[in-house]
């Protein structure tokens, strides 16, 4: 009886409307890449079930009672994305995965850290809620090295777009646990007074390019995907006139610019329906990040979760028309390829997980009593 109390408290906190938010994304995703090529389709269904597998091992990890496991994985990562420095396998010009030994299998540091770095900022804040009026400055650095460490050796590898994400992720999720506002305002005159030095001396040649690219003519990737979506109108191409993707003038069709084909085959209505569907998710979310205010782990992936998603689909959706340069973000559990839906499926889980075992004697090894105690109250 008393494990049946249990497992229904469990399901009464887990939250079903998160995943159910997701699947007409997966539905739409799923037939656009079959579309595209069949065999694509076939390798999506193994990243689904592979998401599935690392979403419930996620969730079942119980990550409040193993708290102390969180500043060890952090510098682990940490120490992984250093390494690459050394060991990491350059491809196409880039330094940013490992390759794991004895097999061919390679290891992106900087995807992890994006979980991590979520981890650790959850474990600092509880153990330090922010007063009143938000943080002071020096509680602020503190949280902050956190996130720019690792920021800077992602910038460095070079992948500044992933770095960039890391970085307003996790001062978004500064900014929605509360940092006094004085700090928010110099920092950003900092920022603007220093943008034309960290342009000049900061960004490497190709990076200088593209926002070259994107102020000036666009690139064909570009030119291609504006064409694409153009064409679809209002109410989109069939599949057969869907010419952009079917002929390949569209690159990347099913992985970077995806929602430009969306735009070809379904138009300016599928377009506003997938943002519409984002927006509730991100609403959503950060529904969840305010309603939780003494719940600081909560608060963190919550608020965390919706950031990545809005900069990702910010990101690649301007993208895709030519409104932002063209950066190698995908649009989140939507683009075909397996290593986002890993790790967005990975932050549901712990999400997931916080959220169905948010009283601590779930975890309790005398549940039993405890929960006594608790329906007798």
């Amino acid at each position: 009886m008393h494990w049946f109390q249990f497992d229904r408290r469990i399901l009464q906190q887990f939250n079903f409307i998160l995943i159910l938010q997701l699947i007409p994304l997966f539905i739409l995703s799923s037939y656009l890449v079959y579309e595209i090529k069949p065999e694509l389709f076939n390798k999506q269904l193994i990243y689904y079930g592979l998401s599935a597998g690392v979403f419930f091992i996620a969730f079942l990890i119980p990550w409040r009672k193993y708290q102390w496991l969180i500043p060890i994985s952090y510098w682990i990562n940490l120490l992984l994305l250093l390494s690459v420095d050394f060991f990491g396998k350059k491809i196409l010009g880039a330094r940013r995965w490992i390759e794991i030994p004895f097999t061919h299998m390679t290891l992106q540091p900087s995807e992890f850290i994006k979980i991590t770095v979520l981890l650790m900022l959850g474990y600092l804040i509880v153990r330090n809620p922010p007063p009143k009026w938000g943080y002071d400055l020096k509680m602020f650095i503190k949280l902050s090295l956190y996130i720019l460490i690792p920021f800077v050796l992602i910038a460095k590898e070079p992948d500044l777009g992933t770095g960039l994400v890391l970085l307003l992720t996790g001062f978004g999720v500064l900014f929605v646990v509360g940092v006094r506002m004085r700090i928010w305002v110099t920092l950003l005159v900092v920022i603007g007074l220093t943008a034309p030095v960290i342009y000049k001396h900061g960004l490497k040649p190709y990076q200088k390019q593209r926002i070259a690219d994107f102020l000036g003519k666009p690139s064909y990737h570009v030119q291609q995907s504006i064409i694409a979506i153009g064409s679809g109108g209002m109410n989109g191409q069939d599949k057969e006139n869907a010419t952009q993707t079917q002929l390949k003038f569209l690159p990347v069709s099913s992985t970077d610019f995806i929602f430009a084909y969306l735009g070809e085959r379904f138009g300016f209505i599928g377009m506003v329906s997938v943002i519409v569907l984002y927006a509730m998710l991100i609403l959503h979310l950060l529904h969840i990040a305010i309603s939780n205010k003494k719940d600081y782990f909560v608060k963190v992936f919550a608020s965390g979760m919706a950031f990545l998603f809005f900069i990702y689909m910010a990101v690649n959706i301007s993208m895709t028309m030519g409104l932002a340069p063209v950066v190698g973000l995908p649009l989140p559990m939507f683009s075909h390829g397996g290593t986002s839906f890993v790790i967005f499926a990975i932050i549901f889980g712990i999400l997931e997980n916080l959220l169905a075992f948010r009283f601590y004697f779930m975890y309790n090894t005398d549940s039993k009593i405890t929960m006594t105690g608790v329906k007798s109250l």
